[in-house]
Formats: structure tokens, C-alpha cells, sequence
């Protein structure tokens, strides 16, 4: 049977109404179960819990009058299978995932899970994502801080509305997202700063290195020379996003088109010009493609329609870039 610790903290955190506590310990009962031989009890158990933890759905926050569109809360519904990253980027997501659900024995052995990340890669690779998959798989509310709102230009608001974002962490577990996190962690010492970011920095910096939630908190950024150097040891990994490559773009149109790709494909050809494009750019031009053949009442996307949104967006680029 299951330890008398767990036992007891089971029944703490169902009296204390902390669910997603609850959970965890009972995650953690059946895995006792499982060790000890008794592989049906321990399978039951988490068919229990999974069916309880999908009728309840994740938890929406209730915000204070002053976060109200700050904070952006949502019920993502992505699973892992979307995500198409290198098999190095994706363990190390397992991981956090797996860590998460065995926080309760990590903290057995004095131990945290892996929950503070720093999301890293050019706009479109996956950061955004990562956060909603691991909401989804974790059966969390995705809480997304409108970093650009959040910045005042009143000395102190900044800071104050940091810490009941925090403060929000600690009462209600989930996925905080600090999208475009480099509006708020530049480098301190940049000759264009001011003094209110460098005091709002620094209070983040505090925040962060003092929180003790469970919840999992993202920064993710496309620029990480603005970041100040400091931030780097806070944050318990640091995973890179990069461009899809060949192998990964050709994973991502398949997924995308699914039935809709016609079965003699010129994968060569679509695969040369897709060369650049980033995973968000691609899943927009197949999608693109699938809604030109539904309206023209075509049932397959072939490689030609494909590679004309293709070049399309290319062409988009290049005027991005100066280039044409």
C-alpha cells in the first residue's frame, strides 16, 4: 500500500482544496503501487485521475481588477505530436513534463521540478507553442503576460504589478508565459535604459529567484543579446528554438495537409523553397493551400499550389528584409 507519508499528504491537500496537489499525490500512490508489483491497482488509479482531470478541465483565473488584460488565460488544446522540433529540444520538454508529475517525490529527496524556462529562437520556431503543450499535457491554464502593457511609464506601477503577477503563481499553479520577454529583461547596463527598467529588472530578478510555486513559468524571447546576462541563472534550462530543417519541414507539411496532400508529391522541389521558412510561416502557407482547394471544390493540395504560397511568402520575407 501507499506510504504513510503519501497517505497523509493526500489527505492534507484534498482538506486544503488543492487540487492539482491532490492529483500529483495520487499520481505518485500509483506509482508506489506499480513498484510494489500490483500493476492493475496502479493502472486503475490513473484512469481515475486522468478521467476526473478532464472533466474538470484546466483552472481559469479569476484576475484582479488592476491584471485585467495583462494577463491573457487560456485552455490550449495542443498536444506534443504538434510540436515538430529537433529530438534533443523534445526530451528535454518530456522532461519537464515528467519532472512535474513527480514533483512530489523530487521534493522527497529535497528536490524542485524543472519549472522556471527560458524560451530562446527566431519568431514562429515553436516557443509559443511549447507553452501550450505543456498546459495541455500538464492539464494547466496557459496565463500569457502582455509584457508591452505591462511596462508603465509611472515609477514603481511596473514592479507592483510584477509581484501580484508572482503573487498570482503562488495561489494559483499553471503556465505563466512572458512572451517577448526582452521588453522587460535587457541588459541593465544599455546606454538607452532607464531608471525605471532597470528597477523593473531588478524586481524581476528578485521575483523569480524568491518564488517557490509549482507553477512553470516561460520567458521566451527572439532576442537574446538584449538579455541581461544576470537572468541566465534564474531559469532552470534554457532551450534553444531554431528553423525547421529539411527532416522538420517535411514532418510539418505532412501533419498540416494530412489527408488533403496529394499522393505524388514533388518533395524535392517544395522542400528546396521552403528553405528559411519558419514552422508558424509553413503551417500558414498549408493551411493557406488547403482553404484555396475546399473554396475551388478540390479534394487534394498538390505540390504546385503549395509552392505558390510558398514563394508568396518568400517574397514577403525578402521586403522584410530589404532585400527586394
Amino acid at each position: 500500500m501507499a506510504t504513510a507519508a503519501q497517505l497523509k499528504s493526500l489527505i492534507r491537500s484534498h482538506f486544503s482544496e488543492q487540487s492539482e496537489r491532490f492529483y500529483t499525490m495520487a499520481l505518485q500512490v500509483a506509482a508506489h503501487e506499480a513498484k510494489q508489483g500490483h500493476a492493475a491497482l496502479a493502472h486503475d488509479i490513473r484512469q481515475i485521475i486522468d478521467t476526473e482531470r478532464k472533466k474538470k478541465g484546466p483552472r481559469i483565473l479569476s484576475f484582479p481588477q488592476d491584471l485585467k488584460g495583462l494577463v491573457l488565460t487560456e485552455e490550449p488544446q495542443i498536444s506534443k505530436a504538434s510540436l515538430v522540433i529537433p529530438d534533443l529540444l523534445m526530451e528535454r520538454i518530456h522532461q519537464v513534463i515528467h519532472e512535474y508529475r513527480q514533483q512530489e517525490k523530487l521534493k522527497s529527496y529535497g528536490l524542485s521540478h524543472r519549472r522556471k524556462l527560458l524560451l530562446i529562437g527566431p519568431p514562429g520556431t515553436g516557443k509559443t507553442m511549447t507553452a501550450r503543450v505543456f498546459a495541455k499535457e500538464l492539464h494547466l491554464s496557459l496565463n500569457t503576460i502582455q509584457v508591452d502593457r505591462l511596462v508603465t511609464k509611472f515609477m514603481g506601477e511596473t514592479s507592483a504589478k510584477l509581484r501580484q503577477i508572482f503573487d498570482l503563481m503562488q495561489q494559483s499553479p499553471g503556465i505563466y508565459l512572458f512572451d517577448e520577454f526582452d521588453a522587460i529583461g535587457g541588459e541593465r547596463s544599455m546606454d538607452n535604459d532607464v531608471g525605471e527598467m532597470r528597477r523593473v529588472l531588478n524586481a524581476f530578478l528578485q521575483f523569480i529567484e524568491q518564488d517557490t510555486s509549482d507553477s512553470i513559468i516561460i520567458a521566451a524571447t527572439n532576442n537574446p543579446k538584449l538579455l541581461d546576462r544576470a537572468l541566465f541563472r534564474r531559469f532552470d534550462d534554457v532551450l534553444y528554438y531554431r528553423a525547421p530543417d529539411k527532416d522538420d519541414r517535411k514532418r510539418l507539411i505532412e501533419n498540416v495537409l494530412g489527408t488533403f496532400k496529394e499522393r505524388k508529391f514533388a518533395w524535392k522541389t517544395v522542400l528546396s523553397n521552403s528553405e528559411g521558412l519558419s514552422h508558424a510561416e509553413i503551417d500558414h502557407a498549408c493551411k493557406d493551400s488547403i482553404k484555396t482547394a475546399i473554396l475551388n471544390d478540390i479534394t487534394k493540395v498538390n505540390a504546385t499550389s503549395l509552392l505558390k504560397v510558398i514563394r508568396n511568402r518568400q517574397e514577403a520575407l525578402k521586403g522584410l528584409r530589404g532585400e527586394i
